[in-house]
């Protein structure tokens, strides 16, 4: 399939009491990418990942899953996609390969069609095949809700903040999976994540949800330069006893004897900064800049753009 794999058009949700969690978002996601859907708690990212699940109803818009409209097509749409939630909801008498059975089961997959022992060595989990689920640590459930998400073969796969609170290892496991089934079998990946380093290492777009509207959309590197704030980290020779000063550049002392001097880009140039430590008698041993990264984006976007 070409074009979007999601297309969400003025979608709505207001929950009983009168709390509106989605005002009109408009949004889609290209066909093989791996997808960020970045915002603050409360901001509507769990609303717009249940209603594509299916698990909560839409007040008004429209949203199309793999080219299946969600309202003509619900049997087809929820097939399309699969869900890694946040929560670790498994029953905990079951083991690993019977809930990938009856999960399978669940979506109609034919008995020859299924896939666990295959599901189970991807998401490392062969030799607890057989252990109740009570038994596995945390790490390896949520092994386990991805396996569950992907019994059906989706084409579409929503990690619901899939690393948080787990070792360097599972998350490493998990993203050398998530790599594979997105370069493999071209399916495209959703991404929720409070670890923003995540989100720019993965992404290749990024959407940034506030108080239920879509403050920001775009490839990671447009995002990332839409911030023009920079820093020249200097260290001298000796350390002065005061800093320079210029407007536009602010200055301060870092530890190891470093001074760190901080512009932006479009009012001030590197040559400008250089020039101001050279007027002071500073001499440069070494000289390094620093550009923003996602955390910078996503908290002037957060804060300086509200949602109306």
């Amino acid at each position: 399939m070409s074009g979007d794999a999601i297309r969400i058009e003025a979608l709505r949700k207001t929950y009983a009491g009168g709390k509106e969690a989605l005002k009109g978002v408009d949004l889609t996601v290209p066909t093989g990418s791996i997808f960020g859907l970045l915002g603050p708690n409360g901001a509507g990212k769990s609303t717009l990942i249940n209603i594509l699940a299916g698990l909560v109803l839409k007040s008004s818009g429209k949203v199309s899953i793999w080219g299946w409209d969600q309202d003509r097509n619900p049997r087809q749409s929820r097939a399309s996609i699969g869900v890694m939630p946040q929560e670790l909801n498994l029953d905990p008498f079951f083991t690993p390969r019977d809930a990938l059975e009856v999960q399978a089961g669940l979506y109609g997959v034919a008995k020859r069609d299924r896939r666990s022992d295959e599901i189970l060595e991807m998401v490392g989990l062969t030799d607890k095949a057989e252990a109740y689920a009570r038994t596995l640590s945390g790490g390896m459930r949520r092994r386990l809700l991805l396996g569950k998400a992907l019994v059906h073969h989706p084409r579409i796969l929503v990690l619901d903040e899939p690393t948080a609170g787990v070792d360097i290892e599972l998350r490493q496991m998990l993203w050398q999976n998530v790599r594979r089934l997105n370069r493999e079998r071209g399916m495209t990946i959703i991404l929720t994540t409070h670890y923003l380093e995540e989100a720019e290492e993965m992404c290749d777009e990024i959407a940034i949800i506030n108080q239920g509207s879509v403050v920001a959309r775009d490839s990671t590197a447009n995002l990332l330069g839409q911030i023009d704030a920079k820093t020249m980290v200097i260290q001298p020779d000796s350390m002065p006893e005061t800093l320079p000063e210029a407007p536009g550049i602010t200055a301060e002392r870092r530890e190891g004897g470093l001074i760190a001097l901080s512009y932006r880009a479009t009012d001030t140039t590197a040559e400008d900064v250089l020039e101001l430590v050279r007027n002071a008698g500073i001499r440069i041993q070494d000289v390094r800049t620093e550009q923003a990264d996602l955390e910078d984006v996503f908290l002037e976007l957060t804060r300086s753009r509200p949602a109306a």
